[in-house]
C-alpha cells in the first residue's frame, strides 16, 4: 500500500515537473512524451447524440437535412471510427476548398456543396471508381461531355480542377432545376436522375428525401446523410480533436498557353521544374505529354519559376517538343495503352484462352484484360475481344533461356521496361552494363521496375 502512494506521488511530482516546465521553457508535454503525444494525437471525444444534434443544428446550412440516426451513425464514423480518412481532408482543405466556393457563389450554390467531393473523390483530382467515374466531382464520361469537359487519349478534363468544378456547378444547378428540392438533387447526383425519378413513382409521387428513401439505391440512401455527415465533421473538426500538423497548400501558379506538342518530363528537365510538381500542376495530363491538337492549352507552371520560363520560352518548349520520339516510344508500350495502335475485332475460337490469343498478337494478357473489361481469365467461344496492336509493340518477354545477352546497347541508349524485367535481366542483355551504372544512369533508389518506364542504358 505504502508502494503504491510512493509511486502516485512520484507521478504527480513528474506531472507538475513537466507542467512548470512548460510555463518557463516553452515545450509542451507531448513533445517530450511520444506516447503521450500520440495518445493525445487520437483521442476522439464521445458526444451524446443530443450533444451532436444541438451543434449540427447550428450550422448555417441551406441544404435542410434533418439530424437523425443516420447522420449521427455517419457523425460517428468520420469522426471516431475513420477519423484518419478526416483528418486527412482536413489536411487538403485549403488546397481545393477555396477553389470550390469561387465557383459555388459564381453558380450562386449553396457554400456547404464544397463538402461534396470529399465524398465523391476524398479530394483527389486522379480519383477513378469502379465504373469509371473520375476526377474531384466523379463525372461518368458522357456525362462530362454533356457539361463540355474534353476527353481524349491525352488529356482527361475530368481532372482538371477549374474545369470540372465548374461542370459540377452547371450540372448541379440544372439537377436543382429538375427536382426544386436539395435533398433529391444531391440524390439524383449520385445515382442519376433516371433513378431518382423512379424512386418517386415507386413512393408514390412524393417528392420528399425521407418519403422515397427506400425505393433508392442502397449507395444514394447513404449518399444523403453521408453528405450532412461529413459537412458537420469538417466545420466541427477541432471540437473532435481531429487537427493536423502539416496543412497543404496550392502551388502558387502562372498559366502559359502552348499550340505544340510538350513531353512534360522533357519540359521540366530543361525548366528546371520539379516533374511532380508539374504533373500535380496539371492533373488533367494522363499521359504525360500534351498534344499539339490541343490549340491555346493552359499549361500551369510553379509562380516562382515564371520568370525563368519566360526568358527561355523558345529553347525550352523546343526541348520539350524534341522529346516526341522518347514519348511515343514509351507509350506505344504503356500497359493498356492503344497509342498508334490499329483496332481489330477477334472472335474466341475453341481451345482458346487470354494467353495463346495474346502471343499471337504480340500483346499482353493484362491489356487483353483492360480493353475488355475483363476481370479473371474467363472467356467464351464465339465472344468478340478488342485488340489493339501494331509495329513496335510489346514483344512478349523470352523465358531466361531464350533471353539475349551481351547485345550492343542500342543507338537509342533506351530500354523500354517490360512485364517480369529486373535489374539483373536488363544487365545481362547489354554488353558492359551494370546494375549499378543503370541505376546511376536513372538515378534509381529501389530496385522496383514499372513496366512501360524508358530506362537508359548508356
Amino acid at each position: 500500500m505504502k508502494e503504491g502512494i510512493a509511486f502516485q506521488t512520484k507521478s504527480i511530482f513528474v506531472l507538475l515537473f513537466f507542467l512548470v516546465a512548460t510555463q518557463l521553457y516553452g515545450f509542451s508535454l507531448t513533445d517530450t512524451i511520444p506516447e503521450l503525444k500520440k495518445a493525445t494525437y487520437d483521442y476522439a471525444p464521445d458526444f451524446s447524440y443530443q450533444e451532436l444534434e444541438t451543434r449540427y443544428n447550428s450550422l448555417d446550412k441551406k441544404i435542410d437535412i434533418a439530424f437523425n440516426e443516420r447522420v449521427k451513425a455517419f457523425i460517428n464514423y468520420f469522426t471516431i471510427r475513420n477519423r484518419d480518412y478526416t483528418r486527412e481532408m482536413v489536411k487538403r482543405q485549403e488546397v481545393y476548398l477555396p477553389l470550390f466556393e469561387k465557383y459555388l457563389a459564381k453558380y450562386d450554390l449553396p457554400d456547404e456543396l464544397k463538402y461534396l467531393p470529399i465524398i465523391e473523390s476524398g479530394l483527389n483530382p486522379k480519383a477513378m471508381s469502379g465504373p469509371k467515374a473520375v476526377g474531384l466531382w466523379q463525372f461518368m464520361s458522357p456525362t462530362a461531355k454533356e457539361q463540355g469537359l474534353k476527353i481524349d487519349w491525352y488529356i482527361d478534363e475530368r481532372m482538371d480542377p477549374e474545369k470540372s468544378t465548374e461542370a459540377a456547378c452547371k450540372y448541379i444547378k440544372w439537377l436543382y432545376g429538375v427536382f426544386k428540392d436539395w435533398k433529391m438533387t444531391l440524390a439524383a447526383y449520385n445515382s442519376g436522375i433516371g433513378n431518382v425519378k423512379r424512386a418517386i413513382r415507386r413512393a408514390g409521387y412524393k417528392k420528399d428525401f425521407w418519403q422515397v428513401y427506400r425505393y433508392l439505391p442502397r449507395e444514394t440512401r447513404s449518399y444523403v446523410p453521408q453528405f450532412a455527415a461529413i459537412f458537420y465533421s469538417m466545420e466541427f473538426a477541432d471540437e473532435h480533436n481531429i487537427f493536423v500538423e502539416d496543412p497543404l497548400y496550392p502551388i502558387e501558379h502562372e498559366v502559359v498557353k502552348t499550340n505544340q506538342f510538350i513531353y512534360l518530363k522533357a519540359f521540366a528537365d530543361e525548366s528546371g521544374i520539379n516533374l511532380d510538381d508539374l504533373k500535380t500542376l496539371n492533373p488533367a495530363v494522363k499521359k504525360g505529354a500534351i498534344p499539339a491538337s490541343a490549340k491555346n492549352y493552359q499549361l500551369r507552371i510553379p509562380k516562382k519559376q515564371a520568370d525563368d520560363y519566360n526568358a527561355r520560352t523558345t529553347q525550352i518548349l523546343a526541348k520539350a517538343e524534341a522529346g516526341k520520339t522518347e514519348f511515343e516510344k514509351m507509350a506505344k508500350n504503356m500497359p493498356g495503352s492503344t497509342f498508334g495502335k490499329e483496332k481489330t475485332i477477334y472472335r474466341v475460337r475453341s481451345g482458346d484462352v487470354l494467353g495463346t490469343i495474346a502471343q499471337k498478337h504480340k500483346v499482353r494478357v493484362s491489356d487483353l484484360r483492360s480493353w475488355n473489361n475483363i476481370r479473371g481469365s474467363m472467356i467464351r467461344v464465339g465472344q468478340r475481344l478488342i485488340i489493339y496492336s501494331g509495329p513496335d509493340f510489346y514483344e512478349p518477354s523470352q523465358s531466361k533461356s531464350q533471353t539475349v545477352r551481351n547485345q550492343p546497347v542500342p543507338n537509342s541508349k533506351t530500354h523500354v521496361v517490360q512485364p517480369g524485367d529486373t535489374l539483373w535481366d536488363i544487365s545481362r542483355m547489354y554488353e558492359g552494363l551494370t546494375i549499378q551504372r543503370i541505376k546511376q544512369l536513372n538515378k534509381l533508389k529501389t530496385d522496383r521496375l514499372e513496366p512501360g518506364v524508358l530506362l537508359k542504358i548508356g
